[in-house]
């Protein structure tokens, strides 16, 4: 059971797509800039790191790399059981599936960019990653603060992130060093995603959602607000409460685990998400399609 996954932001950087300029799948691009009526070509290639981070553009770039990369493995004829994505992966695993349509799917993750952008600028936020510590105990430490701090994703075993006011969130890091966390790492956000704060981004989103015409999916796609597969028109309400709900992902990839997958392929730029199931599906082959080098990897892979 081949199940494919999709990166969301932070997985971009500049000149992500530069590697596929020369694949018939980046025809995709010319599509894509004319949907939006934006260079999304010199998005992909020429954009400096700050611009790339904002958001908007973070998401819209990886959602389009994604794509491409999708489309090339599909020209070789792989086809996925499953698939799941996280955060903004999840839209890119539902045009995977055929729920969502291409041109319907782009225009979603422009409009939740600009939502979000928006919501970062009326409610100042952060987020940090906790590593070493179980999630009771994180949940332990966000509760301890007198605050508003949450945990937004729950990602891999030893892996937590924690989301809310910069002032709550670094007095809830310090109490997970105390409870003996590892680590607790910054990172390099401008806004709380998937927690209340969110709520702007969520109640202008969700007029797009429902007018959306999400269909019934080919083949099934796990939802981040519970971890569990779903293909029909539930997708709407799923979509509609992500952005203030954490990533259940670490439960996304044990019922993956569970469902059979022998081979998780992430496709997209980076590898944020096969370095989370090596370390959660012990058992199952795990890669990641980020150039079309590894394209030739994956067919080795499942030949053998």
């Amino acid at each position: 059971m081949i199940v494919f996954t999709f990166p969301g932001q932070g997985s971009q950087k500049p000149g992500m797509g530069d590697a596929w300029r020369d694949h018939p799948s980046w025809e995709l691009v010319a599509e894509a800039s004319s949907v939006l009526g934006r260079d999304l070509e010199h998005l992909l290639l020429h954009t400096e790191a700050e611009e790339l981070t904002r958001t908007d553009n973070a998401q819209l770039s990886t959602f389009l790399t994604s794509l491409i990369v999708l489309d090339a493995v599909e020209r070789l004829g792989v086809e996925p059981a499953a698939a799941a994505g996280h955060s903004l992966g999840e839209y890119t695993a539902l045009v995977a599936s055929g729920a969502l349509a291409f041109e319907e799917g782009l225009t979603l993750v422009a409009e939740r960019g600009a939502a979000m952008l928006d919501a970062t600028t009326a409610r100042v936020g952060t987020m940090a990653a906790v590593l070493g510590l179980d999630d009771g105990d994180v949940e332990v430490a966000c509760a301890r603060v007198d605050g508003d701090v949450w945990v937004a994703n729950y990602n891999a075993p030893g892996q937590v992130v924690i989301a809310g006011d910069p002032e709550a969130v670094a007095q809830a890091s310090a109490v997970a060093k105390e409870l003996g966390a590892k680590k607790v790492m910054s990172m390099a956000v401008s806004g709380a995603f998937h927690t209340p704060f969110m709520a702007p981004a969520r109640d202008r989103l969700r007029s797009a959602i429902e007018s959306a015409d999400l269909r019934e999916a080919d083949l099934p796609v796990y939802a981040n607000v519970d971890a569990r597969a779903h293909t029909g028109a539930e997708w709407t309400e799923l979509l509609n409460a992500q952005l203030c709900s954490p990533v259940r992902w670490r439960q996304t990839l044990h019922n993956i685990g569970d469902a059979g997958a022998t081979v998780f392929v992430e496709l997209g730029p980076g590898s944020v998400l096969t370095g989370m199931a090596k370390r959660t599906l012990t058992s199952t082959t795990t890669l990641a399609v980020s150039t079309p080098e590894d394209l030739d990897k994956l067919l080795t892979a499942l030949a053998s």
